[in-house]
């Protein structure tokens, strides 16, 4: 598209000069010329084309003066307008008033048309420059109000709050997710499948950003898909269902690895699948804690003919029980000192973490110490924890 460049001027001749001068431009549509003899014609040229990007103007005009027009010209505040100023050689307070008032640059009569070229060039790579930079701003607007949409639905598909089946069934449980970027590829869910069985489960997928958040939508979907339904497959088989779909067509070769819960809420015992996920901690009542044991198990999306086996552990009335994604543990400092597992466990042990009495205040202050720990230190995954306490079924 070509620049529209606005000539005012009371010397009739300078149209004709100008169309001379830049007849190339003007025939490969580089440049298109419009024209007025003051600055009252002027404002009315700007009023009728709003593309004019560039103005070439005299300062000693009738009517009103270049000076005055130029005053005109900054109140419509269009960083993307720029004003070249004409004046004679000596008249040098006006061509430093017209640079103080805001005017791009200058040129002196008698025109130096080789100068005036230069010059003109120059002004339209800066308005170019600028506008690509005012493209590129809108463009990343555009993008962070996408992704702020993007998280806000992302978060919106997690569990806000706990059911109040799930309390009634003597489970006192809670979970977060704080992404590293505006989404992620964490997820977490929880829902009683009947009266006596809890599902929870956490995961996370290889890759961050956008591409991860998709996957992980479609994840979640999946699991809830199948653990909502009572349809007698074991865990195993419902894991299994689950990877095999995930694998279809997975051209992006993500993987997701997650940590499968059933929990008899009346036994305490918990059947799980471990699909290659970081070990849970267990918090006994009497403040010891355990770290269940890595046996096996391929994350989702490797090889959807793995068959998937399952451990139970079971949960005595006081014991409690977290679920993480790797951002917990290898969160990194400054100093690139890591988290790390040992320190979480010594955490939920003889730290800040044993002290807590409610599965939010244990997810709280596990929050509050990785914040710290990290410090300055970008955070570069998401965190993500489930925590739960086992109170004993009701009689």
């Amino acid at each position: 598209m070509a620049i529209r460049i606005l000539s005012v001027d009371d010397e009739q001749d300078m149209e004709m000069l100008i169309l001379q001068l830049f007849r190339k431009q003007i025939r490969d549509k580089k440049y298109e010329f419009v024209f007025a003899n003051n600055g009252i014609e002027a404002l009315e040229r700007l009023e009728e084309s709003k593309d004019i990007t560039l103005i070439l103007s005299d300062i000693n005009m009738p009517g009103m003066d270049g000076l005055t027009f130029l005053a005109h010209i900054n109140e419509k505040q269009n960083p993307l307008l720029k004003a070249i100023m004409v004046s004679a050689y000596g008249d040098m307070d006006n061509i430093r008033t017209a640079m103080n008032r805001g005017a791009f640059d200058f040129v002196t009569k008698p025109v130096n048309f080789e100068d005036l070229e230069i010059t003109i060039s120059k002004t339209v790579e800066h308005i170019e420059m600028l506008t690509s930079l005012e493209k590129g701003r809108e463009q990343l607007i555009a993008i962070q109000n996408d992704l702020s949409v993007a998280k806000e639905i992302q978060l919106s598909m997690l569990p806000k709050t706990v059911p109040a089946a799930i309390g009634k069934a003597g489970i006192d449980l809670n979970a977060f997710l704080q992404p590293a970027k505006a989404v992620g590829g964490d997820l977490y869910d929880y829902f009683m499948m009947d009266s006596e069985h809890l599902f929870f489960m956490i995961g996370d997928v290889s890759d961050k950003g956008v591409p991860a958040a998709l996957f992980m939508a479609i994840t979640k979907a999946i699991f809830k898909s199948q653990f909502s339904n009572r349809n007698g497959d074991t865990i195993c088989e419902k894991v299994r269902i689950v990877n095999e779909f995930l694998s279809e067509d997975n051209s992006s070769f993500m993987f997701v690895t997650a940590f499968v819960c059933i929990l008899n809420v009346k036994t305490g015992v918990v059947e799980y699948v471990d699909a290659g996920h970081e070990p849970p901690i267990i918090i006994r009542a009497n403040g010891t804690t355990e770290l269940v044991k890595k046996e096996g198990g391929m994350a989702l999306c490797f090889d959807n003919t793995f068959e998937y086996t399952s451990k139970k552990l079971t949960l005595n009335p006081g014991d409690k029980f977290v679920l993480y994604t790797d951002g917990v543990t290898d969160a990194n400092n400054l100093a690139g000192a890591r988290y790390g597992l040992q320190y979480l466990q010594d955490f939920f042990t003889t730290g800040e973490g044993s002290e807590q009495k409610t599965a939010k205040e244990m997810n709280e202050v596990t929050l509050s110490s990785l914040v710290d720990f990290i410090g300055a230190a970008t955070q570069f995954d998401d965190i993500t924890m489930l925590s739960l306490s086992y109170l004993g079924h009701p009689a």
